[in-house]
């Protein structure tokens, strides 16, 4: 392999791919579920190896606890000191959210063309957007 790509790969690539690869190991199965590997900066003349990790909101306190842990398993795993530091990120859980988006946005759709359905002249028309909008209530 070229010297180039062989130190492109070894500063950027290889760290984070081996972590995302082995983070329920180096985790443990129940961190697991909650957080996963965002980032990864190698140290510079600037600052230290930061692994930035995204948490689900609620739990950064059980990674926090276990942090020390994390950055022993990481470092014996790859073999010398590849992070120094932990940095955490929360977030919110994506299923809730969509959940709540997806009960207004019927809400808005349901009074947005109610008035407009309710103002066709035409029967056969007005008969045929109201059996429409129930079939998509229905989904």
């Amino acid at each position: 392999m070229p010297k180039n790509i062989k130190k492109i790969i070894n500063k950027k690539g290889h760290i984070y791919s081996e972590t995302i690869n082995n983070w329920k190991y180096i985790v443990g199965t129940e961190l697991f579920k909650f957080c996963y590997p965002k980032t990864f900066k190698n140290s510079n003349r600037f600052g230290v190896s930061t692994l930035v990790v995204m948490v689900q909101r609620g739990h950064e306190i059980d990674l926090e606890y276990s942090k020390k842990n994390v950055l022993d398993k990481m470092n014996s795993f790859f073999g010398y000191s590849v992070v120094e530091k932990l940095k955490l990120i929360s977030f919110d859980d994506e299923e809730k959210f969509l959940s709540k988006n997806l009960i207004s946005n019927k809400n808005v759709t349901i009074n947005k063309y109610q008035d407009k359905v309710k103002n066709v002249k035409n029967k056969k028309i007005k008969k045929s957007l109201m059996e429409l909008a129930k079939v998509f209530k229905k989904r």
